[in-house]
């Protein structure tokens, strides 16, 4: 972190109070014992559809959490459902409580290109992609390199963030001080399976879930590696497309140019919906987007450059949209995220295939629903002269439309923005500002997607993410790592943020 730190005149800063020194002073002391705890944690296997999986996970949370003076419920939709935690520390005299947000279930790891096990976390020196070695954490004293990384599932998404905020406390209660609210905290163990029981447990524990703001710390930094504050998140919703041809692979000889080809079809069916610079071409798409304010606008204008230089590293000849990374996250986004339509290379036969399939992601916005984009959706595919059904099609079917697609919706979640200027977002702002010691980065919505707009329909309580990863975390996929100075930056902002917080 750091930073020229003359422009903070605040009485009740951070670093009057000593609190940044002290915290900073314990985690120097202590790094190797909390990059063990976050190691066994990780050693867990966590992938979200394993419930068994995760309830080991949440034992082991449950026992931490204890440690450290918290009353620990077990929430859960019902039985072979997934669990998620609830824990409560209260402060004597605090006026205010917040809701700290994670969640401890991980992504899939049977993707290749894994340089160690997943579940056997490694901490490594040396850049992303290049040469790299070791490092024992268990050996020796003191300091750990801090751009040093641990690799495993959910290093970064999300049990680091865990681990940096029970690091806080632990920092804290050293340091003589005490939360300055009362912390209570929201661990989930379905968000990777897009927290498809979270309202039923919401709506269940909703007078044990009253807060004055959710504090989640989901998703990573900005990728100039300053910190960040992220008032929102896209929603999204899923759609699985199949498109049909012959009953049977045809000789394309014999029945090409006559046989319709599904793979062409279903090109042209997405060539329909989007086109290159990114634009839902689906009509009154957009027609429920709720616009920027003023105050959201000006905070993306703030933001520094990152696209030259993410240009360069991802290697793209081209962007699209014309516009600024952030700008078009506000917008509503429709990503091709895989398609399957006979073999390739070695694989590939000189036939007609019988199917084409296309999977989709949409990212929402506020203003739009999952149920309005299926509607629209499907609105759009009848209008181009296709019969929708949601069914796998029989032969009569088929043989009774000219152009039959088999629809398979995800149910997702709405997106959600909170003011800039409500006095809880102010309060924040101005205790992480003065824990990195310049004004925080903030941003109106995030691009990836959070359930945040479930917690918020129905708690009523306002939402802020304040993220501490690496935005090169790979999270979701192969080699996903936590940078160890992320992970310090972490502690001590949530040190200031329990220390502090107050409006």
């Amino acid at each position: 972190m750091g930073g020229d730190r003359r422009w903070l005149s605040l009485s009740a800063s951070v670093q009057a109070a000593g609190l940044e020194e002290d915290v900073r002073a314990w985690r120097s002391a202590n790094e190797r014992r909390v990059v063990g705890e976050l190691a066994d944690l990780l050693s867990i296997p966590n992938v979200a559809d394993d419930v068994a999986a995760i309830e080991r996970n949440a034992d082991r949370l449950d026992g931490m959490l204890a440690a450290r003076g918290f009353k620990v419920k077990r929430l859960s939709a019902g039985p072979g459902t997934p669990p998620s935690l609830f824990g409560e520390l209260r402060t004597p005299g605090a006026k205010r409580t917040i809701v700290f947000y994670a969640h401890f279930d991980g992504q899939p790891v049977d993707q290749p290109g894994w340089i160690s096990a997943p579940f056997t976390p490694e901490l490594r020196a040396g850049p992303l992609g290049g040469k790299q070695s070791k490092i024992d954490w268990t050996a020796g004293t003191g300091p750990l390199d801090p751009e040093a990384r641990l690799y495993a599932r959910s290093a970064s998404d999300d049990k680091g963030p865990i681990v940096a905020m029970l690091a806080a406390l632990d920092a804290l209660k050293a340091s003589g001080r005490k939360p300055s609210v009362n912390l209570t905290v929201f661990l989930e163990g379905e968000e990777e399976q897009g927290s498809p029981n979270l309202a039923k447990i919401l709506r269940a524990h909703k007078d044990l879930l009253k807060a004055d703001v959710w504090i989640f710390a989901d998703g990573p930094v900005h990728q100039s590696r300053r910190m960040q504050l992220v008032y929102g998140v896209r929603g999204v919703t899923g759609l699985e497309l199949t498109v049909y041809g012959p009953r049977r692979p045809l000789h394309s000889g014999h029945y090409g140019n006559w046989a319709p080809n599904p793979a062409v079809s279903a090109a042209r069916l997405v060539a329909d919906l989007r086109d290159e610079e990114g634009r839902i071409l689906v009509p009154s798409f957009y027609d429920d987007v709720r616009p920027l304010t003023a105050a959201e606008k000006a905070a993306l204008a703030a933001l520094p450059d990152v696209e030259s230089a993410l240009a360069q590293e991802l290697a793209l000849g081209r962007t699209e949209g014309g516009e600024r990374l952030m700008d078009s996250v506000m917008r509503p986004a429709l990503n091709v995220r895989g398609v399957s339509a006979g073999g390739v290379g070695e694989a590939a036969a000189n036939a007609v295939p019988t199917r084409a399939q296309v999977s989709i992601d949409f990212r929402l916005v506020p203003g739009q629903t999952p149920e309005g984009v299926r509607r629209r959706i499907e609105a759009h595919l009848k209008a181009q002269g296709w019969f929708v059904t949601d069914q796998e099609p029989d032969a009569a079917v088929l043989a009774a439309h000219p152009r039959v697609v088999k629809a398979e919706w995800s149910a997702g979640y709405a997106a959600t923005r909170t003011a800039l200027d409500l006095p809880a977002a102010r309060a924040v702002s101005k205790v992480v500002s003065a824990a990195v010691g310049e004004p925080v980065l903030e941003v109106p919505m995030l691009g990836g997607s959070l359930p945040v707009s479930i917690f918020t329909d129905t708690l009523g309580a306002p939402a802020i993410i304040v993220p501490m990863v690496n935005h090169d975390n790979n999270q979701h996929g192969v080699n996903e790592n936590l940078r160890l100075q992320n992970l310090w930056d972490g502690i001590e902002v949530y040190a200031a943020l329990f220390g502090t917080l107050d409006w």
